[in-house]
This record gives C-alpha cells, structure tokens and sequence, in this order.
C-alpha cells in the first residue's frame, strides 16, 4: 500500500475517534453539573476537560474565564480549535476524500454524511437546546462509522490502519482521561468515609466509567459499589473492558503484526513490549508506585509508539 494512502486511512480514523472521545468528556461534564454541587466544584470539572485535552492556554487566551456554554461552544464548533468536534469531523471527512477509491461506498457516504449532518445540527441550535442529543448523534455515527468499516470493507491492509488509527487514539485519550479525574481527586482515595463524601464518591466515579461506556462493565464485574483503585484496574489493565488500555494495545499488536515485515519491525516491538508489561502489571504495583507517573510514561510510549507507525509506514511530516 502506498504510504500517503496509509496515511490518510490512520488519520480519518484517528479523527472520527476523537470527536467520539470528544462528544464522551462533553456529555458526562455536562451532567455531571446538573447534580448539586457547589459553582466552584463545577469549575473544577470545565477546567479538566480542557486539561485533559491540553487546551486550557488555548481557551484562556480565546475566551478568558471558563463557562460552560463558551467551553462546550469551544471545543465543538470552534473551527480554530483542531480538537474540536467540527474540526475533527471535516478532517476525517477530508482524509476519506483523498482516498475515496481506497474505502467502499458505505464507509464514505457514512464520513460525508455525518459532516452534512454536523452542520445542519449546529445551524438548528440543537447544541444549545439539547447537549446531551447532541452528544449521543456524535457517539453515535463514530459507532456506525466503526460498525460500517468493519462489515463492508476487504480485510487487508487498509483496514489495519483505520484500525490503527482508532485504538491510539483511544489508548492516549483514555490514559488522559484517567490521569486528570485522578489527580483531580486523588484525595478521593483516602476518603474520610462520611455519608457525603461517600455520595460525592459515588457521583464521580460513575461519571468517570460512564464517559467510557464502563458504569454497566464495572457492575457486571466487581458486583460491588465503585472503589477507585478497581476503576483504575478496569480502565487501564482489564484486557476484556473495550476502552482499557490493555485492551487498545492489544488491538495495536495484532493490527502492527499483520502490516509489518522484515524492515518495519520498530513499531511492532514498542507495541509489543508495553503489551506485554501491562499483561503482567498489578494494579496495586501501579498505585504504590503512582498512578501519575505511570500513566505520564504510558502517554510518552503511546506517542513513540505512533512516531515510530509514521516513520515506518506513513508520509513523513
């Protein structure tokens, strides 16, 4: 396969899972605010979202103080924001434009019409009158686009970077997404066992597994009320928990083996190596040795991981 052809297959990909991964931390900030709290506990939430995304500098020098209409505005219809839920749409929109003949005509009238769609929403106002169908519509053609790629398109190379392309971008956001709500609240793990902070517990974490499809997960496997170190172990090391880190690596794995030879193996042993250490990890290793840390170092190997994929296999930047 031609490289710039692999190129923009990773990328649409890329793109259209991080307006999901977007759309996700936008819905469950937004209601989580709806819940009684304090306006100051509430600010705390906007601001992470943008640290997650490392967006906060961007925003303050934009829009100054943080709301949380000008945050949502910012990070879905601000087209000078490249994380932003337009920017990301018109992008994978671009990339499946430039290689048309590459995907089969489900998978690109799937891209093209979720970016018609996008901004027939946007002019409705239906981001402002109701966020949460807004956000579900963006979760929702990211499911098609998957379930449509998968069901119509040849199982050879071209696949394997979309493929690719999605589980990185779902292992850095999720590792970030862990991070910030952790460090957040890392006082959270010494709790002081009273009714309120018990409740105020509970309100967080489920948020956190929600934004990743992972409250009903968490049930069926602990069958216990949520305790962070298990949301921890189900976010990072359960390989059978969709959004895990273990469970991204391991589709990176699989999907680097099947594009590599002789002279691209880099790639495939970076990936390998960080699966492989996660396969054997404890969860309690990782919090005696902190969690922060861990997952500072996780994100720098992600990077390296796709530095070395478009160096190897991609156009060069």
């Amino acid at each position: 396969m031609l490289s710039r052809t692999a190129d923009h297959l990773f990328w649409m990909s890329r793109y259209t899972e991080r307006a999901e991964n977007t759309a996700r931390l936008l819905d469950v900030n937004y209601q989580t605010s709806l819940l009684p709290q304090s306006a100051e506990v509430a600010l705390l939430g906007w601001q992470g979202l943008l640290s997650i995304s490392e967006l906060l500098p961007a925003y303050q020098a934009r829009h100054g103080d943080i709301t949380p209409l000008r945050v949502m505005e910012f990070m879905v219809k601000d087209e000078s924001n490249p994380s932003s839920i337009i920017s990301c749409l018109r992008a994978a929109r671009e990339n499946a434009r430039a290689v048309r003949g590459s995907l089969t005509t489900e998978v690109w009238e799937t891209q093209n019409q979720t970016w018609l769609e996008l901004n027939r929403l946007l002019k409705s106002g239906l981001l402002e009158s109701d966020p949460g169908e807004f956000f579900e519509w963006v979760k929702f053609r990211s499911h098609l686009s998957r379930g449509v790629t998968v069901g119509t398109m040849l199982m050879d190379e071209a696949l394997h970077f979309m493929r690719l392309g999605t589980f990185l971008e779902r292992a850095d956001n999720t590792a970030r997404l862990v991070d910030v709500k952790f460090h957040a609240v890392h006082g959270d793990l010494f709790a002081d066992g009273s009714e309120k902070t018990q409740q105020h517990d509970f309100y967080h974490w489920s948020a956190i597994l929600r934004s990743v499809s992972g409250f009903e997960i968490y049930r069926k496997v602990y069958r216990d009320v949520i305790h962070p170190e298990r949301v921890a172990e189900l976010l990072i090391l359960r390989a059978d928990m969709p959004r895990s880190l273990h469970a991204c690596l391991n589709e990176v794995v699989s999907n680097i083996a099947m594009v590599s030879d002789d002279r691209s193996l880099e790639s495939y042993r970076r990936a390998g190596k960080l699966c492989a250490e996660m396969e054997f990890s404890r969860i309690e290793e990782i919090l005696a040795n902190g969690l922060h840390a861990y997952l500072t170092q996780f994100l720098d190997r992600v990077n390296e991981i796709g530095a070395s994929i478009s160096r190897e296999f991609l156009v060069p930047n």
